[in-house]
């Protein structure tokens, strides 16, 4: 029995009977067989026969990308975008440090997790 896991497939979840493995196309592939649609192929990856992934084996959780940090991004972006037309290279660096001295401006945002 293999479990369909891709996250964005119909049948998430779904535990088939393997028929066969093959390799079709350089890529391992599971024949399973659902008994109303007869049988489906499904590559070994998105199934729970996939090979562990090397970051399984680490107890830290997945990176997401931190709302704060793209918030500060966004304004050094800013800062870099109206300094590069209104100053010469030299002052440019002064005038950044000056804008951003610690990046304490957040905006609000509603984060959705």
């Amino acid at each position: 029995m293999a479990e369909i896991s891709h996250p964005f497939h119909p049948l998430r979840g779904g535990r088939f009977e393997v028929l066969k493995k093959r390799r079709v196309a350089g890529v391992d592939t599971l024949i399973l067989r659902e008994l109303e649609r007869g049988t489906l192929s499904v590559p070994r990856e998105w199934t729970d026969w996939a090979d562990p992934s090397p970051y399984d084996s680490l107890t830290l959780p997945p990176h997401r990308l931190a709302a704060d940090s793209l918030f500060e991004l966004v304004a050094l972006l800013d800062a870099l975008r109206a300094s590069s037309s209104s100053c010469p290279e030299k002052t440019r660096k002064k005038e950044l440090t000056k804008e951003m001295p610690d990046a304490t401006f957040r905006p609000v945002v509603n984060v959705v997790r």
